[in-house]
């Protein structure tokens, strides 16, 4: 087994928990308008893309740099640091977590756990991982594929953050919004 496989491994395992997981969430009461949310899914789809699949799309893409086995392990324990922090918002968001832009049954601002580090630690968590894995792969796609990715939870995180806003209330979560920073933990 190469660590380029582990490390797909690792990813393919990682989504399919996180489908399956997607049963348990609440009824959404209120959702973002399609075309707000279909652009993020675009860019979702060709960072993705490029990240694990970039060779395909790019004949030529060669590595520009090998990483040798501490460093494979180390970019291994980032990317499953990456998976564990978004894991843990999820479970703390519980039945509030919704793959779109949505306001559940109930739904009220979720500032504690990871969300007292972030706003958006789900975003963070990913990027960690898919920043881990462009720097194993080595490619030009790959790092492509993490910019991109990167700027597509921003993108979502911002719609987030405006829906949000008007639904659970501009004063309670501009509070929050200045006190907790958005994606990396202690940068204001």
């Amino acid at each position: 087994m190469t660590v380029g496989f582990l490390f797909r491994l690792a990813w393919a395992l990682w989504a399919l928990s996180w489908v399956a997981a997607s049963f348990w969430s609440a009824r959404s009461v209120k959702r973002a308008a399609a075309a707000d949310t279909r652009l993020n899914r675009i860019v979702t789809i060709a960072g993705a893309v490029l990240l694990f699949g970039g060779s395909f799309v790019w004949r030529h893409a060669s590595p520009l740099w090998s990483i040798g086995t501490i460093a494979a392990v180390i970019l291994g324990l980032l990317m499953l640091s990456g998976f564990a922090f978004a894991w843990w918002a999820r479970l703390h968001l519980g039945r509030f977590w919704s793959s779109g832009v949505t306001r559940k049954e109930g739904h009220r601002l979720v500032n504690t756990g990871p969300y007292a580090l972030v706003r958006h630690p789900i975003y963070t968590g990913i990027t960690l991982a898919s920043m881990a894995t462009a720097v194993l792969r080595g490619t030009a796609a790959a790092w492509l594929g993490a910019a991109i990715l990167t700027a597509g939870w921003y993108v979502k995180a911002r719609l987030e953050e405006r829906f949000l806003r008007k639904e659970l209330g501009a004063e309670a979560y501009g509070a929050y919004a200045n006190r907790v920073p958005m994606l990396v933990p202690f940068l204001r």
